[in-house]
């Protein structure tokens, strides 16, 4: 479990280890720059260059594994908040030779590499020992991904759906729990008066 830091850490160590992992040879014919982008940056007109961009367009309740403990939890406390973080990776380039090779090397990379764990996790998001993050592709209808790119300035760009799950993000300390408050009620029948 982790921080309230651990989505944008998320963001950051995916774009870290993609640029990290770029090969030379394609370092050499196509020099890349790797982001993440808000909402903000990707509404203004921004020549990003050559780029893969890393875009959280939506982040839901892990529907697996909300109500879920990790071993050796106490389960006198809730669970962690455990979310869905769905990424956009769009390539950014002048030429369909690089949007290619660069699209088909980070879906590669992505396919060989699906868990990220504390060696490729940033310190910024309090990730504990042993925890993972699953990296899969995201089935997106093509309309669905047509309507974010229409929300957005920029024209459509290449783009691949994946989806990182799951982010389990700790709860605030409740530390014990407020005392039960209970009154024991007794009744007698009453004698009513004639009069």
């Amino acid at each position: 479990m982790a921080g309230l830091n651990a989505v944008n850490s998320f963001g950051d160590s995916l774009m870290q280890f993609l640029g990290n992992t770029y090969p030379n040879e394609l370092r050499g014919d196509y020099p890349c720059d790797f982001r993440v982008v808000s909402s903000n940056e990707l509404n203004e007109e921004t020549d990003f260059g050559t780029a893969v961009t890393f875009y959280l367009y939506r982040l839901i309740v892990d529907q697996h594994q909300r109500n879920t403990f990790r071993a050796g939890e106490l389960r006198a406390k809730r669970p962690p908040l455990a979310l869905d973080l769905h990424f956009m990776i769009s390539i950014w380039a002048d030429s369909p030779a690089a949007e290619h090779a660069i699209a088909a090397w980070a879906m590669r990379q992505m396919y060989q590499y699906p868990i990220m764990d504390g060696s490729s996790l940033t310190l910024e998001g309090q990730w504990q020992s042993g925890e993972i993050v699953h990296v899969i592709p995201a089935e997106i209808s093509n309309e669905d991904l047509m309507r974010i790119w229409d929300a957005i300035t920029p024209g459509y760009r290449l783009s691949m759906s994946y989806i990182a799950r799951s982010v389990r993000i700790d709860l605030d300390e409740q530390g014990s729990d407020l005392p039960v408050v209970a009154k024991r009620l007794g009744f007698t029948e009453k004698e009513v008066a004639d009069g």
